[in-house]
């Protein structure tokens, strides 16, 4: 059928130009008005909607992915009054004639509107031979997004080759992706999981893979997460998350722990922060049964520590000769037999005082070793439950378990802290008599659903997850948390004021490894950190060494101190006087479920705040869920830093206004920790670093974005993130390369005369005459007046052409022929970069339209 058959009573080329044109002027509601009556008219609705997405392609030269989205959306609503709009009615060849005409907009449309059109068109019911053929088609055109998404939209992941369809993906950093394609397929994850742990095979060239892919071309980043520490993390998530024995990865787990091995020598015979005894029981366990794993330890041992100690872990193991490094097996010869025995580290009996040095240096348990229980018999839990179970009393809880290095199996806890006013209990839940006995169970229970009893812990989480998956019972029948502060949110707090708020109460920081976690807020609040010699040690080894028994007891009982200092003078710290208040992680999820009732309420309150200008800032409106609760921002409020790994949203975010540090591509990710603690800014990452940066920053001050977005979809997350305020006025009111937001405004006759005083144009005359035949129109849309700060006249040297910062204005960046249409030209103080009103300016209006405020007047204006 011909297009005007099609499309009876409308004129279709005419009817395109119209929608994009009400489209870029951002009038929705005629837009919706005008396509309704359009679809209408038509003859067959189904074939003109094809036109019309078809059209917009090309009138729109590929930017009109959300036109195309709002015409799909309008057309289902249409829909619902029109349900003869159907293809139900149609015969055989005419519905799939229109249906492999819908799967030809698939072939490099976006994700959101795949939807709409699989719907309209019922393209599931087409024949697996054509869905198939269809997404053959996508990924030979090289569109691998597309035809894996299309795939699992139609459920084909059983006829598809999973590696065809993922491996491109995978190279391209879309893990995600490839995770949504296995999910619902237990024989696929296995499979993505066994093909991910043979690229960690020594002798695995990714070179060769590549060059399946000629047409592909990787960037540094991509390349970066296909290197093994990163594809070793992989295979081990999704292991856990798939539930995949560890015995079919062999090749992540051997380099996993390997990577261990490594990071315990350094530990040990590097920092020299593990004892050698800890350092024993772990590469024990870590390498029982693996020759390879034993050679490398040999090896180790000769670079860190001595031939001697090499020689007698080579013996103890009987490895081969030849596996052995230069003089091992000559040492083996030349020592005595009871000298090749490894021995425990010998020594006098442990003292419960520890040393003057420590004491000095570290916080000080204030018990003596009689008031530190041992708890592990039922008699014995019992008169623990007697002493802790009062009603006002206040409980410090901390648990301690194995490290599980190159494990991915949970930890079950081996030691759980309790610590009140004069003592500590240690439940030893390693003893049989009470590990899994219900009096034991519903102590734990009872203690933490009692709300007169005050828990203190710090990072609760992780302890809880373990201590369920130990006991069952508090999964099968899960218990109501009540009267529990975790620390860890009060000390978020804490940061945010202390790095937002120069007038609040300032740290000294000592020399030597940075604090971090509990140790940090001990050394912020009581003036030292603790003593984590003992933290990786073996936890279920019996008996406990007396550094172990101190350490587990000093751990719980800080937390007591640490709650009475800040209750005492909360104000000085910046925290309101009930620390309770501080909203934990399930008040907080509990507040979201209640926001959508709200949200008029809300809306109404941040109106009110906007009317009266009353001032605000994002410190006081993130809050512990990471959520961005308060009132809308304006973009120069927004200040952040970005990774290296975003770089171009950091260009995005400042042409939108906002205040952008940006790493460089050789700087460390802890360097967006410092500046975000330094300045009170919002760390913005992606990917791995945001586990680690995280956990250095306040509660709410890093937020994760997803890398295989485009640079601008990540810029409206943020923007609606932080409810940022965008309008027309903060478009360019921010350099993009320096993040200066000082311009200063040159005419065309003062930038004419500096040109030609630096020899850079010449024979003015007859272009000045050209421009005055000329009259010069500004570019269509809204006027270009940026929300900036303007410098004086004064503030440009009139013989260097230098600003007061030092840069120079960038005179040769000028195109000559220019200054015959523009007659206004905005020079940045910061780096002397020169910027004109142009296309681009319509061009980020137009990308931005979802997010943009525009006024009335400006409306107009436009």
């Amino acid at each position: 059928m011909s297009l005007e058959g099609q499309s009876k009573g409308v004129d279709l080329p005419a009817l395109q130009e119209h929608l994009c044109g009400l489209w870029s002027r951002k009038e929705q509601e005629e837009l919706r008005q005008v396509l309704a009556s359009s679809l209408s008219k038509m003859q067959e609705p189904l074939a003109g909607l094809l036109d019309v997405l078809e059209g917009c392609l090309t009138v729109q030269k590929g930017k009109s992915t959300i036109l195309n989205q709002f015409i799909l959306t309008e057309f289902m609503r249409w829909r619902t009054n029109n349900p003869q709009a159907s293809l139900n009615g149609l015969r055989e060849e005419g519905r799939l004639r229109l249906q492999q005409k819908a799967l030809g907009l698939l072939t490099d449309s976006h994700p959101r509107y795949m939807d709409p059109l699989l719907e309209i068109y019922q393209l599931s019911s087409l024949k697996r031979p054509v869905l198939l053929e269809h997404v053959d088609f996508l990924h030979d055109c090289c569109c691998f997004k597309e035809a894996l998404i299309f795939g699992v939209k139609v459920e084909l992941q059983k006829d598809l080759d999973m590696e065809k369809m993922c491996v491109p993906l995978i190279l391209l950093d879309k893990l995600s992706l490839v995770e949504l394609y296995v999910r619902d397929h237990p024989d696929l994850q296995q499979r993505l999981v066994k093909l991910l742990d043979s690229w960690c095979e020594p002798n695995f060239n990714i070179q060769t893979l590549l060059s399946r892919y000629p047409n592909m071309v990787l960037s540094k980043h991509q390349r970066d997460q296909i290197q093994p520490k990163l594809l070793i993390k992989h295979v081990f998530r999704l292991m856990e998350k798939f539930c995949i024995d560890p015995g079919l990865c062999s090749n992540s787990v051997y380099k996993r722990k390997l990577y261990s091995l490594r990071f315990l020598m350094y530990k040990t015979f590097g920092e020299k922060s593990m004892s050698e005894e800890n350092w024993r029981d772990h590469v024990q366990a870590m390498i029982e049964g693996n020759t390879e794993l034993q050679v490398q330890l040999v090896q180790l041992l000769v670079k860190h520590c001595s031939l001697k100690t090499a020689a007698q872990w080579a013996a103890h193991y009987n490895l081969p000769r030849n596996r052995l490094p230069l003089g091992v097996w000559d040492k083996i010869q030349n020592l005595k037999k009871k000298h090749l025995e490894i021995h425990a580290v010998s020594g006098p009996p442990e003292s419960w005082t520890p040393l003057q040095s420590d004491q000095q240096k570290y916080y000080q348990l204030p018990l003596p070793r009689e008031n530190v229980y041992f708890v592990e018999t039922l008699d014995e839990v019992e008169q623990c439950r007697e002493t802790v179970l009062k009603p006002g009393g206040v409980v410090g809880m901390d648990m301690e378990w194995r490290a599980g290095f190159g494990t991915v199996s949970s930890q079950h806890v081996a030691l759980i802290q309790l610590a009140v006013q004069d003592r500590v209990f240690l439940l030893d839940l390693c003893a049989h008599a009470i590990s899994h006995h219900s009096s034991t169970v519903n102590f734990i229970r009872a203690l933490l659903s009692d709300k007169n009893i005050l828990k203190l812990g710090y990072g609760m989480s992780g302890d809880l997850r373990s201590l369920v998956s130990m006991w069952p019972e508090l999964r099968e029948e899960p218990m109501k948390m009540e009267g529990v502060l975790d620390l860890l949110h009060v000390h978020q707090k804490l940061q945010r004021c202390w790095s937002g708020n120069k007038r609040c109460r300032s740290v000294e920081v000592s020399e030597g490894p940075a604090e971090k976690g509990l140790s940090l807020l001990v050394q912020q609040v009581l003036g030292k950190p603790l003593n984590k010699t003992e933290q990786l040690s073996n936890w279920e080894r019996r008996p406990l060494r007396t550094s172990q028994l101190r350490y587990a007891a000093t751990d719980a009982y800080c937390l007591l101190d640490v709650y009475l200092v800040l209750s005492r003078d909360s104000k000085a710290f910046g925290l309101p006087e009930d620390l309770r208040s501080i909203p934990s992680v399930q008040q907080a999820k509990s507040r979201e479920e209640k926001k959508p009732k709200e949200k008029n309420k809300q809306s109404k309150r941040r109106e009110a705040r906007q009317k009266v200008n009353e001032p605000h800032s994002l410190d006081d409106c993130i809050k512990v869920n990471s959520k961005y609760e308060g009132p809308t921002i304006t973009p120069p409020e927004l200040r952040v830093v970005c990774d290296n790994m975003l770089q171009d949203l950091g260009r995005f975010l400042r042409c939108l206004g906002v205040d952008v540090k940006m790493l460089e591509d050789s700087d460390d990710h802890k360097v967006a920790a410092e500046l975000a603690r330094a300045e009170g800014r919002v760390i913005l990452t992606a990917g791995q670093p945001y586990q680690t940066l995280r956990s250095q920053v306040g509660e709410g001050r890093c937020l994760t974005l997803d890398c295989s977005e485009k640079a601008r979809d990540q810029a409206v997350h943020v923007l609606r993130h932080f409810h940022v305020h965008l309008t027309p006025a903060d478009i360019f009111s921010r350099c993009q390369a320096c993040n200066c937001n000082e311009y200063l405004k040159l005419s065309r006759e003062d930038m004419t005369r500096m040109m030609r005083e630096r020899d850079i144009v010449s024979k003015w005359d007859d272009c000045e005459s050209q421009a005055e035949s000329n009259s010069w129109r500004p570019p269509e849309g809204p006027e270009f007046t940026p929300h900036c700060r303007w410098a004086p006249r004064t503030a440009l040297d009139p013989q260097t052409f230098k600003f007061p910062s030092g840069a120079e204005v960038q005179l040769e960046t000028v195109p000559p022929g220019l200054l015959c249409q523009i007659p206004v030209y905005f020079i940045c103080t910061g780096c002397g970069k020169v910027f004109w009103e142009g296309t681009h300016y319509d061009r980020v209006l137009s990308q931005f339209q979802e997010v943009l405020h525009v006024s009335e007047d400006a409306a107009t204006k436009a």
